[in-house]
């Protein structure tokens, strides 16, 4: 069986990270969602194991302690993190699993699992980034001027992705990231193990 790959994408914040996950994952329904682990209470009409993964502190402080998180952070209190085992389980079953995660929490991922397939959501420009921010109408000034310049600081980190997908129009971005997944498939390392096993024409006669 084929190994599945772990998609990791990644971007600033407002670039459209979770509506292209959504459409990507209606495009491709096979495609596995990575579900976090958190110390939150869950919300009304929340499951566990398919929203998050619900756990006490003293559970998630032990799964920090085996190293049985890929990457995780501490946010408004609580804790938020990528359990090891969904990954490593799903990638078994020979399914792709995708994470949509910020760029720090990516590049955390990418010190454990190097063989990531890591993809950069790009905005078409910082001032059609600052305009969606902004159209959100939900921040002030000053925090839209921080995260604009905090997504500076994020687009310098593009060096550390294998892919940089520009999101200028939600369908066309999903069918790059979509042709990015069969390409990794194809490569010829990842065929190697496979041909290996291939019985040698003497062994057949």
């Amino acid at each position: 069986m084929n190994r599945g790959l772990l998609i990791v994408l990644s971007g600033p914040s407002g670039v459209g990270k979770g509506t292209v996950c959504a459409n990507l994952r209606q495009m491709m329904p096979e495609l596995v969602y990575s579900v976090s682990a958190t110390t939150r209470e869950p919300r009304q009409g929340e499951v566990n194991g398919v929203n998050y993964f619900f756990k006490t502190r003293e559970q998630f402080q032990d799964m920090i302690a085996n190293d049985a998180l890929l990457e995780w952070a501490e946010y408004v209190g609580n804790f938020y993190g990528t359990p090891r085992d969904f990954v490593e389980r799903t990638l078994a079953s020979g399914k792709d699993i995708i994470l949509e995660i910020e760029v720090q929490g990516a590049l955390k991922v990418k010190q454990k699992f190097s063989e990531g397939v890591f993809i950069f959501l790009m905005p078409p420009s910082l001032d059609e980034l600052k305009q969606r921010i902004t159209g959100r109408g939900t921040e002030a000034a000053d925090v839209i001027d921080h995260r604009m310049n905090v997504a500076v600081e994020e687009m310098n980190l593009l060096r550390h992705y294998d892919y940089a997908v520009v999101n200028d129009e939600i369908d066309a971005a999903c069918q790059r990231i979509q042709s990015i997944i069969t390409a990794e498939h194809c490569r010829a390392d990842r065929r190697l193990a496979l041909t290996e096993q291939m019985p040698a024409a003497s062994e057949k006669a």
